[in-house]
């Protein structure tokens, strides 16, 4: 099922109604983005041990070679012909994802956080990672 802001059903209706849409869209993923910063703190702070916000780091860092080396465009990470640069970007990124599930595997087979811990930060990393392609698909969008 498709948005009717994609099929055109908006394009003979006042500019406000397609306004509120996207600014549900944005509401939409900011509540996400909340979500998934809250299941971050709820997997540390319900099992009283904090080590689980060393993904944080990663989590910064997943954005940065595609801000850096890609260029800022979705169309260059995503082609094959990107270059060099944009290869190593993507290197980079499959780096920061692998160690934002690696983070919380170690830190639980080491018996440093509880298994539950675990599973709410990889809910917590799933949850950012949809939020994030459902905003690169609603930028991509030409409306």
């Amino acid at each position: 099922m498709s948005c009717c802001c994609e099929e055109g059903l908006l394009d003979d209706g006042p500019p406000y109604v397609r306004g509120c849409f996207d600014s549900c869209k944005l509401a939409g993923l900011a509540l996400m983005l909340a979500a998934s910063i809250t299941l971050q703190i709820l997997a540390c702070a319900l099992y009283h041990n904090w080590w689980p916000m060393l993904t944080l780091i990663m989590y910064v860092l997943i954005p940065m070679p595609f801000l850096f080396f890609g260029g800022g465009s979705i169309e260059a990470m995503s082609s094959m012909e990107a270059g060099e640069w944009a290869n190593i970007a993507k290197f980079l990124m499959g780096f920061s994802v692998v160690g934002s599930l690696g983070i919380p595997s170690i830190l639980y087979h080491a018996q440093i956080i509880d298994a539950a811990a675990m599973c709410m930060a990889f809910a917590s990393f799933f949850v950012l990672m949809i939020t994030v392609l459902l905003l690169a698909k609603t930028l991509d969008s030409d409306y």
